[in-house]
């Protein structure tokens, strides 16, 4: 009772807030505490210009850094706040100020136990970055290295959870107070953006996600992932390789520095096709102050706190999707949808083809420059509801990446869509991973799971026999007497079959192969 008078209590306070910003319309829509909420629309509403998505952005910069995360987070759900409200909180901007230097040296020598000397020889008290979970200073390590340092903010870990514990506690109540909402998960989304930040919290896990970039990326000169110093990485501190370049929006500074954007744009669409559909694994927070372009045109990503992640079903869907679309087969379009199982199979695949062409057309029909493959995805999204589409998580933050990539890509020389420059890619992927060798290859696959669990079916056949002997299971006697005479069951030979090509088509795979 006391826990949910203090979040009652809590609720108000943000949305007071809300309403100075003439921004509580989420809380109306989702119909929390209706009556509340008109007073304090009433009490504390103020006119503020802007669109709602621009005052939604405003409000969560004032609300702190849970806020800020969360707004983030659904800029990439246009299924759940619209696509205008989507694009305006994807240019909400991560930057609070600073904490002070000497509450960053605290923690740094309370991590690493030793005094701050004896991690670096200079370390520069103004940060050069401050955001709302984290903020940077540069340093030159013991051993004369330039580096980055990044240092979560002090308590930031404790609001967080208080704030998302309060988010759980107003989806549970939308969810029972209102069934119609349960269609959008309320809490299934809340326990995303919980999971997504608890790993935030952790810069081990950045420093991770930033090594294993780096080893998918190993000896490409297009993608140079900044060196993680482990010895100066903690739970609360990411110390990496210090990245010296021009950000990838600079358009004038590129060209003076001699530098192609067209030779930008291709080595970005080249770097973008590999991390998705060859490693399925992104970075998911590409804007352009988290890429650099180092002197030889090589593109440095800082920033991997947000990593998306796509397993091989999910890549072959997409590359049958984007493939299909550029060829303008709606058809297609279609059959991918129903053969990943995203549209349940009683849905009609004509009415199916029809929307996907009435999303297609108005996209193809413009110059080819103007063609942005993210506000199609983001627009077939929309259609989830009508074709009873479970949403995909994975794909939304992909598109949203997509979206920022195309946005660079046009800053740098709005005559080139760097999609087109990426179908040849896409179509030597589909023939090396969805031709027929690729389907013998997964078939190979497929069956060597399955004979790796046989032993285990065999055991629990083995346990079932006993059972049925010492009359734990009763079974109809014809069953029990096929049992007792494996010389005439089938099971022994289907699982001996089952095993031997198994076996044979790995064979010709290793041999094809």
């Amino acid at each position: 009772m006391l826990t949910a008078a203090v979040n009652l209590l809590r609720l108000l306070l943000i949305a007071r807030t809300l309403a100075r910003y003439d921004a509580l319309f989420p809380l109306e829509q989702l119909g929390v505490a209706p009556g509340i909420m008109m007073l304090v629309r009433l009490i504390s509403r103020r006119s503020v210009p802007g669109r709602p998505g621009e005052r939604l952005a405003a409000a969560c910069t004032a609300l702190g850094p849970t806020f800020i995360k969360l707004g983030q987070a659904l800029s990439v759900r246009s299924d759940l706040v619209g696509e205008e409200i989507a694009a305006d909180l994807s240019a909400l901007q991560d930057q609070l100020p600073p904490f002070p230097s000497a509450q960053a040296t605290a923690i740094l020598e309370d991590e690493f136990g030793v005094p701050l000397e004896r991690l670096f020889d200079h370390f520069e008290t103004e940060s050069i970055a401050a955001a709302s979970i984290a903020q940077v200073h540069f340093a030159t390590t013991t051993d004369g290295r330039e580096v980055a340092v990044k240092i979560l903010r002090p308590g930031v870990t404790e609001r967080l959870a208080r704030d998302i514990d309060l988010m759980l506690w107003v989806a549970r109540l939308v969810e029972r107070a209102h069934p119609p909402f349960r269609r959008l998960k309320p809490v299934e989304v809340v326990r995303t953006f919980q999971e997504t930040v608890r790993l935030e919290m952790d810069l081990r896990m950045e420093a991770a996600a930033a090594a294993e970039l780096a080893a998918n990326f190993e000896g490409d000169p297009d993608l140079h992932v900044p060196a993680v110093d482990w010895e100066r990485t903690s739970r609360q501190v990411l110390t990496t390789e210090r990245v010296v370049g021009i950000r990838i929006d600079e358009v004038e500074e590129l060209v003076d520095a001699g530098l192609d954007p067209r030779d930008i744009i291709e080595r970005s669409a080249e770097v973008f096709f590999y991390q998705v559909f060859r490693d399925g694994f992104f970075h998911a927070d590409m804007h352009p102050g988290n890429m650099f372009v180092a002197p030889d045109g090589g593109l440095m990503p800082v920033d991997f706190g947000i990593m998306g992640r796509l397993d091989r079903k999910t890549r072959n869907y997409l590359a049958d999707l984007l493939l299909a679309f550029l060829k303008r087969d709606y058809r297609r379009v279609a059959e991918v949808h129903f053969q990943a199982g995203y549209v349940p199979a009683h849905q009609r695949r004509e009415a199916f083809m029809q929307a996907a062409r009435s999303i297609g057309e108005p996209v193809f029909g413009k110059p080819l420059e103007q063609i942005s493959l993210a506000r199609l995805l983001a627009q077939l999204f929309q259609i989830t509801e009508q074709f009873e589409m479970e949403t995909q998580p994975q794909l939304l933050l992909l598109q949203k990446t997509m979206l920022v990539a195309e946005g660079v890509s046009r800053k740098l020389d709005p005559s080139v869509n760097m999609w087109v420059l990426s179908e040849p890619l896409i179509e030597q992927w589909m023939r090396e991973n969805r031709g027929p060798e690729a389907r013998l290859r997964d078939a190979a696959e497929t069956a060597l799971v399955q004979l790796e669990r046989l032993p285990a079916l065999l055991d629990r056949l083995d346990q079932a026999g006993r059972m049925i002997e010492e009359g734990g299971i009763r079974l109809h006697p014809d069953t029990v007497e096929s049992l007792r005479a494996p010389e005439r069951s089938p099971w022994p030979v289907a699982l001996a079959g089952a095993a031997i090509g198994a076996a044979l088509v790995a064979a010709i795979v290793a041999i094809v192969g």
